[in-house]
């Protein structure tokens, strides 16, 4: 569409300026065997913030294969569990999510092989100065910023039509296709849980997949390297998600997630084959607050590397995002009326996605 590259660059994903040290690269630091990192790394308060460590405080795990039982008993608890993991947690893992396993392998071996790739052809995809797409670090606004110990890769994957193959890789051979596949399961899946999630709130079932007809969906890769000061780094600083949904694939074992609840951080620990699924701002809004977009954040480890493969599911660029009449009927709009552009183009005011300050901003006083 008329002024898309424009569009593409104000309201996105997170656009960078140059910064000079982040030619660096982390992947790359990491593989130094530095006794201390570069300052501009070191986040101190990661090391201060309380960590809860009980055992018994897990995230729910939601059972897609349940919610889709023709048994109302059956189905009927598990839309009850789903309702409950929104409004307290704003996180679940999916499990039974009918994603084909060959397809979650593939994308998982494309990742590692893309990150194994020499630094000098991965550069070939480097974001370009104030675009988020391509390879490097998002949200990059001064040189004076503490940086996230992190390699990312960005794509837009849905719709075709926004797509930017400058940035796709031939190498892996096998990653344009398996990607594509990849994000149109992607694309399924978050129509099933929105659907589900629209009941949960005595909605019409097609009103929240109603604002996903584009079906916009970006996909990054996420590389955590070790850090011999792990405890003063951020693998990703605390933050909620401005979209619709989010579904996360571990690509490995390594733990490193963290989401806040009752003023601690509680470590996810990944259940083998769940997506890990997070509310964003854009549902929080619509349901006058009753699902919540969690703060979250990751954390890095001192010996293992993580890899980890996100999607983020948003509305159409000129959605107006407000409080659904159907829910505000008993109680006052908790939030003001936003196009989803303006609320992105926010995320340039604030110069970053800081805990939940974005969202904060949208709401009314009562």
């Amino acid at each position: 569409m008329e002024g898309h590259e424009e569009l593409r660059k104000e309201v996105g994903y997170g656009g960078s300026v140059v910064v000079p040290q982040v030619l660096e690269n982390v992947q790359v630091l990491s593989l130094n065997n530095l006794r201390e990192i570069p300052h501009y790394y070191l986040q101190n308060e990661a090391e201060t913030d309380p960590v809860e460590v009980e055992d018994s405080f897990h995230i729910p795990v939601i059972d897609m294969s349940k919610l889709l039982d023709k048994d109302p008993s059956i189905y009927n608890h598990e839309l009850a569990r789903l309702h409950s993991a929104c409004k307290d947690w704003g996180f679940f893992q999916l499990i039974n999510h009918g994603v084909p396993e060959e397809v979650t392998e593939k994308m998982k071996i494309d990742t590692q092989d893309f990150f194994q790739l020499p630094l000098e052809e991965k550069k070939t995809y480097a974001q370009l100065p104030n675009d988020f797409e391509g390879y490097g670090q998002a949200f990059l606004f001064s040189q004076e910023q503490k940086l996230d110990w992190g390699d990312r890769f960005f794509l837009v994957v849905q719709p075709v039509s926004q797509r930017n193959m400058r940035f796709w890789p031939t190498y892996p051979t096998s990653f344009r296709e398996n990607l594509d596949i990849y994000s149109l399961e992607m694309q399924k899946l978050t129509v099933c849980l929105l659907k589900f999630m629209s009941r949960n709130l005595g909605l019409d079932s097609e009103t929240f997949t109603s604002f996903f007809v584009e079906g916009r969906q970006g996909v990054r890769l996420n590389l955590y390297p070790p850090c011999v000061q792990a405890n003063k780094v951020m693998g990703l600083g605390p933050h909620s998600d401005p979209n619709l949904l989010s579904l996360l694939m571990q690509v490995n074992d390594v733990q490193g997630l963290q989401i806040m609840k009752n003023g601690n951080w509680v470590p996810v620990k990944p259940v083998p084959g769940a997506f890990i699924v997070n509310i964003g701002d854009v549902i929080e809004m619509m349901t006058n607050g009753e699902y919540k977009s969690t703060e979250h954040r990751v954390v890095v480890n001192l010996e293992k590397q993580r890899l980890s493969i996100a999607a983020f599911l948003n509305p159409d660029i000129q959605t107006m995002i407000s409080p659904l009449p159907d829910l505000v009927k008993q109680n006052r709009p908790k939030y003001k009326s936003v196009s989803y552009e303006e609320y992105l183009a926010r995320i340039y005011q604030i110069k970053k996605l800081d805990r939940k300050s974005l969202i904060d901003q949208m709401k009314l006083e009562q």
